[in-house]
């Protein structure tokens, strides 16, 4: 099967889900096993609070709090398109701090942002170490469908949530 077809079948699963820490869960799961990932992070944005927060941090097991403008997430969200870092430690944007306390090592990023239906960015999905290889323009062709296929989801669960 490929990608996209994969995509439309995790469709039909996430229509049955309700609740945001459900949702963001299952969503983490198919975004790596698309890319064969090792982690994917899903950060929301908060501009009232100039804050990116995780609700879902895969392997870390607490929520990571940054700035709108910090790391590669927050380039990302200043800049609206999404990165690949292949060399994380020899990028200045790089927060090497989540690493040392979480005691991972990242050796590649990918991050793609997530639109709401005014275009505005709600979220960024953040996947980390992809098994054998670097991340390349395919993965982010395949995240950047994803993620729009997945935003009118994420857009309702968190309107929900407030």
């Amino acid at each position: 099967m490929n990608k996209f077809n994969q995509i439309a079948a995790f469709g039909k699963e996430l229509v049955k889900v309700e609740n945001i820490e459900d949702s963001l869960e299952l969503i983490s799961k198919e975004a790596k096993t698309i890319v064969h990932a090792d982690r994917c992070s899903i950060f929301i944005v908060d501009v009232a609070e100039n804050i990116l927060w995780t609700k879902l941090s895969d392997g870390i097991g607490g929520r990571i709090v940054i700035s709108l403008d910090s790391g590669i997430v927050g380039d990302t969200y200043t800049k609206k398109e999404a990165q690949v870092v292949n060399n994380p430690y020899e990028d200045p944007r790089f927060l090497p701090s989540i690493d040392k306390k979480s005691g991972y090592k990242t050796k590649n990023i990918i991050t793609i942002p997530i639109f709401n239906s005014k275009r505005e960015i709600m979220g960024i999905m953040q996947l980390l170490n992809k098994s054998r290889f670097d991340f390349d323009e395919n993965d982010l062709e395949v995240l950047t469908f994803f993620a729009n296929y997945i935003s009118g989801t994420l857009e309702l669960v968190l309107l929900s949530e407030k």
